[in-house]
């Protein structure tokens, strides 16, 4: 890409927990397809208090990258909050990010920056095929299903962290979920806040290192109950509050 003078700038964050078998390598790869892209760009990692060598590795990586920042969470926070702090610790015009465990290829990247055109907002990834157990690839069929029930996103794939967005949108919404419900409430605020998507097929591969922090009985409670909450607010919450700022027709009709 031959876009050196490229007037945006780019970060490329990714949230990390125990992720030292891979963060290392997308840290890489992000250098390389960054500065194809522009010379003004930083790699952002957030550390959502990693109990492994995350840390320790990206310590020592800083040395040969210096466009590598790292920010730590003392203790984990959820990976709601991780994103939280790389959406707001990002300083550039195009912020991208995608998970530190390696099931997305960040050279794809290429694919989405020519789709950032004038009057697109978001980039918005979709898996072409999801590598995960057959188990999963139910599962996530069956949550996607139900979540677009719920919510009524348009995106096709709600749920593929791979997603390059204007850092101006979060000037029109604000994210307030620690879990991963938050891939929804940002999906979801976007759209009503007007953002154009466009969407790109990528490939998603098989998880080599560490393992999914979702698929046990304590995240998969605390998600529930934070879906109930996000459908709530975004559904409920709305109409009461407009309820009760609508004066009452007759105070309207009798005011002096």
């Amino acid at each position: 890409m031959s876009s050196r003078r490229n007037p945006c700038s780019l970060t490329i964050f990714f949230p990390c927990y125990n992720d030292a078998g891979t963060i290392g390598t997308l840290v890489v790869a992000a250098t390389l397809v960054a500065g194809e892209f522009t010379d003004d760009y930083e790699i952002l990692v957030v550390d959502d208090g990693s109990t492994d060598r995350s840390v320790e590795l990206l310590q020592q990586l800083q040395k040969d990258y210096a466009r590598l920042r790292l920010v730590c969470h003392p203790t984990n926070q959820g990976y709601g909050a991780a994103l939280r702090t790389g959406f707001a610790q990002a300083t550039k015009d195009l912020i991208f990010y995608t998970d530190g465990d390696g099931q997305y290829d960040v050279l794809e990247l290429r694919a989405l920056l020519p789709l950032l055109q004038e009057g697109v907002d978001v980039v918005n990834g979709y898996k072409i095929v999801r590598s995960d157990p057959w188990y999963r690839v139910a599962i996530g069929w069956t949550y996607l299903q139900l979540m677009r029930r719920l919510f009524q996103f348009q995106v096709r794939d709600v749920d593929c962290d791979f997603r390059l967005i204007r850092r101006r949108v979060f000037e029109r919404i604000t994210l307030h979920h620690p879990s991963g419900v938050i891939c929804l409430e940002l999906i979801k605020k976007l759209e009503r806040a007007g953002c154009r998507f466009a969407e790109v097929p990528v490939h998603h591969y098989h998880r080599l290192h560490g393992r999914s922090q979702f698929f046990n009985l304590r995240h998969l409670v605390v998600t529930g109950v934070d879906l109930l909450k996000l459908w709530w607010e975004l559904n409920v919450r709305p109409h009461a509050r407009s309820a009760r700022s609508t004066p009452h027709p007759w105070a309207v009709s009798h005011r002096v």
